[in-house]
Order: structure tokens, then sequence, then C-alpha cells
């Protein structure tokens, strides 16, 4: 249940995200629009875990956890260059992937209570959301455009811990890649 009709996040909830400030340019005038999580005050980025534990569970034993599981990944690099489409969402496709669905099933292989999107969906698809719910019609306008903005490269360095504190999404902890 959300906090009120115009948000569909609850207080309390967490999420781990990479953050891509490379693609905000690209993307920016249509996630305020038609993303509710850029409404919600997050930055253009790729899901890793959400929703992560409640906010009441993290505490300075998860942090090190984290901080652990997080540190055993090495910096990379991930390139978006094409759109692509789930069942009412279009998004960017980040390239390659691996590393991005290994950072989601090192957490999941220590949290597996929190599996990815509540369990809802079988597969693990990284992806930087840019638009939800709309007509196909303007998920085509929205790809020609995002078309002539890409490629966009991203260097991923941390992760990225988010709170939902009834109003907005805000930063509580950054956890750095590599030992």
């Amino acid at each position: 249940m959300a906090d009120d009709s115009s948000t569909p996040f609850e207080a309390g909830q967490t999420g781990l995200i990479v953050t891509v400030p490379e693609a905000e340019a690209a993307v920016r005038k249509w996630r305020e629009r038609f993303d509710p999580s850029a409404e919600a005050g997050v930055p253009a980025h790729v899901t890793v875990l959400f929703p992560f534990l409640a906010e009441s569970r993290v505490d300075a034993l998860v942090h090190t956890a984290l901080a652990e599981v997080i540190a055993g990944h090495e910096v990379f690099d991930v390139r978006f260059e094409k759109c692509g489409r789930l069942p009412g969402v279009l998004y960017l496709v980040p390239e390659p992937d691996t590393r991005l669905r290994r950072l989601t099933e090192a957490v999941v292989e220590r949290w597996p209570e929190a599996p990815p999107y509540g369990g809802r969906f079988a597969d693990i698809v990284p992806h930087l959301t840019v638009a939800q719910g709309q007509e196909a019609a303007l998920m085509e306008e929205m790809e020609d455009d995002l078309h002539r903005r890409l490629p966009v490269t991203s260097r991923v360095t941390s992760v990225e811990l988010m709170v939902h504190d009834g109003a907005a999404w805000r930063p509580r902890a950054s956890f750095p890649l590599g030992r």
C-alpha cells in the first residue's frame, strides 16, 4: 500500500541502485513526466534490488554486510546504446549487463528474504527506466528521441542505499565496489 494516491512507494522502503548521472541529459525530460521514481527524487539509475529490507532492519550489521558484498565486485563500465521494453515500461538497455546481474544475485544470496521486485518477476533484467504506463505511440516518440541522445557510457563505482521517507527517496549510504 502506498502512503497516498500520488506515490506507489511506502515510507520505510529501501532500495539499492547504481546511479547513472551520465544518462540524465538524455532521459530527464521523459523520466520527470513518466517515471514515478524520478518524481519521488530518484536519479537516473539501474536498480540492484528493490525492495530491499525495511528501513527498521537496516542497522550497522546490515551496512557492514552490504559493504562486504558490494566490495567483492570490481568497478566496471556500462554502455547504453538502445532502448528496450517490458510490458508498460520503456528503458535503456545496459550493455553488458552481466555485472549488474551479479550485483543483484550477490545481494539476494545474502538476503534471500528480499527477492527482486518482491518476487513478482522470475528473471533479473537490469535496466534504466525512462517511462511507465504510456501508450505505444508515445513510447515510440520517446524512443526516437532517446536514440538521438545515445550512446551513454557510465563507470559503476558504487551502489547507493535509498530510503523512502514517506514523501521522497533520500540517499542513505554509498557502498564502493572493489576492495
